[in-house]
């Protein structure tokens, strides 16, 4: 009799707490929403946060704020995140970085199960740049002159996959070694090449592209497998014989993993419904992204397949954790 009051007792707070979780859900949000920004102004994750807040904004008719939090390869927004409160009022926008960070980092300040991922929303292909002054017009020549010459290179952070792809190429298909120096977000990076204050720069594409289109560096390779159609005069590494990986940075957002399922769940439709818009398309195609969208399963699973990979390339260049 005792089991019987027990499990009936169990089954009405299941059923209490999923009501609760499907009336937060409905309720929500109702009232101001933050994308925490892993990343400094001007990289993918500001760019996209931008791009889907303000969409985000005027679909829920509440505001969406866009903080950046840069630094530590995007373990600092991401350790704060994991603090927050789990109510989908604080969300997590950061990149491909999380994976990485999982094998790079010794503390990074969080687990990967302080989160729920609650969509992938983007990806774009690694994108590496030259200074206007540099002597070289393709990444090939470039690695060829570093050979002789001393050169760096800039990223948006130590375990972004900018900054693994470019120690693929350079370790293991250039057989070079250039220094790296990390800043705290693609912007920064991206400026240090423009100011030829650094030679070199691996980025996401998103970043740079409009800096290529206009003069103000110049593009040396892109990671995808074709060529990109905004830069369509850049060469892909695969071309000048650099490998054939197929590395992108993609963008994701992320929830405290205590986030009820329910909020989870609308902020993934409301994602994906915005980047069905034709819009939201245009404004991603127009920074080398491309929208990917997907249940919050897909979205999990993909974050999981990323870390074992990436975690795979980071011992293969020989890149301990620090």
């Amino acid at each position: 009799m005792h089991r019987i009051v027990k499990i009936a007792g169990l089954c009405s707070a299941l059923t209490a707490f999923a009501a609760m979780s499907s009336a937060q859900a409905q309720d929500y949000p109702n009232k101001p929403v933050k994308l925490l920004v892993a990343f400094a102004p001007g990289g993918p994750a500001d760019s996209i946060a931008r791009i889907i807040g303000q969409k985000l904004n005027d679909r829920w008719k509440q505001t969406v704020v866009v903080e950046n939090r840069g630094g530590a390869g995007g373990n600092i927004a991401a350790a704060q995140a994991a603090k927050a409160d789990a109510d989908g009022y604080t969300v997590l926008v950061t990149t491909s970085a999380f994976a990485v960070n999982q094998t790079l980092s010794k503390n990074p300040g969080y687990a990967p199960d302080d989160f729920k991922a609650a969509g992938i929303v983007a990806t774009t292909p690694n994108l590496i740049i030259g200074a206007p002054t540099l002597k070289a017009n393709n990444l090939k020549e470039a690695i060829e002159d570093a050979k002789t010459e001393k050169m760096t290179y800039g990223t948006a952070g130590a375990g972004t996959t900018p900054h693994l792809s470019a120690e693929r190429i350079f370790k293991l298909e250039g057989k070079v070694d250039i220094p790296h120096a990390p800043f705290t977000g693609a912007g920064p990076a991206t400026q240090a090449v423009i100011g030829s204050h650094i030679p070199l720069a691996s980025v996401a594409l998103s970043a740079a592209v409009q800096n290529v289109q206009a003069g103000q560096v110049k593009g040396l390779a892109v990671t995808s497998k074709e060529r990109v159609k905004a830069l369509p005069n850049v060469p892909t590494a695969r071309e000048l014989g650099l490998g054939d990986a197929d590395d992108t940075t993609w963008v994701v957002f992320f929830v405290p993993a205590k986030t009820p399922d329910a909020v989870v769940q609308k902020i993934n439709a409301d994602v994906n419904a915005i980047l069905k818009d034709k819009d939201t398309e245009d404004k991603l195609e127009a920074i080398g992204f491309m929208p990917v969208g997907g249940t919050v399963k897909e979205a999990e699973s993909y974050v999981q397949d990323e870390t074992k990979r990436w975690g795979d390339i980071i011992r293969r260049v020989g890149l301990e954790a620090k």
